[in-house]
């Protein structure tokens, strides 16, 4: 996926989150992992997520050090920083991308695969949060390459099937 012209390219890693304004493209790729990305139309700020999991397990307000790696975190940092540039989460448009199934042949329920979990939390956080989903592009097997231009708000999914024999592989052969 190539850089759009003129702005600075960000490439986030499983577990990172970044806030930007409108001189950024924020990139990733995602397989299970889930990327929530924000946008304020007007101020075109906008901020995207890669966590890997839905939740440690505790209460937002009861950890002491946020992680990105978990979407609950990962949506509270993005909001404390976000609250810093005079946005609000309630005045962003949402996406959420990700949440694939990695491993089809390794799973006996398409509903427990972490990928399902983790954009089943998106989509709950974002509920509780007010914040309007937009577009989304989930589940299904493969990854994801992710780009969110921040200066207009688009994001670009390229969703990347497996391939015959990777299927074959994993159990999802004919």
């Amino acid at each position: 996926m190539n850089k759009l012209k003129d702005l600075m390219d960000i490439f986030l890693q499983p577990g990172e989150y970044f806030v930007a304004d409108a001189d950024y493209q924020l990139r990733t790729m995602l397989g299970s992992c889930v990327s929530i990305t924000l946008w304020h139309p007007t101020s075109r700020i906008g901020a995207m997520s890669h966590f890997l999991l839905p939740t440690r397990g505790q209460d937002v307000s009861e950890v002491q050090e946020l992680d990105g790696r978990y979407g609950d975190e990962a949506l509270e940092l993005m909001r404390q920083e976000l609250l810093r540039s005079g946005v609000r989460l309630s005045q962003c448009q949402a996406k959420i991308f990700g949440g694939g199934n990695m491993f089809p042949a390794h799973t006996r329920n398409e509903a427990t695969h972490v990928g399902r979990k983790n954009g089943e939390a998106a989509r709950k956080l974002l509920l509780e949060h007010g914040i309007p989903i937009v577009s989304e592009s989930l589940f299904g097997v493969g990854h994801r390459q992710i780009i969110f231009d921040v200066s207009n708000g688009d994001v670009w999914a390229h969703h990347v099937q497996l391939s015959p024999d990777e299927a074959q592989n994993n159990g999802l052969g004919s």
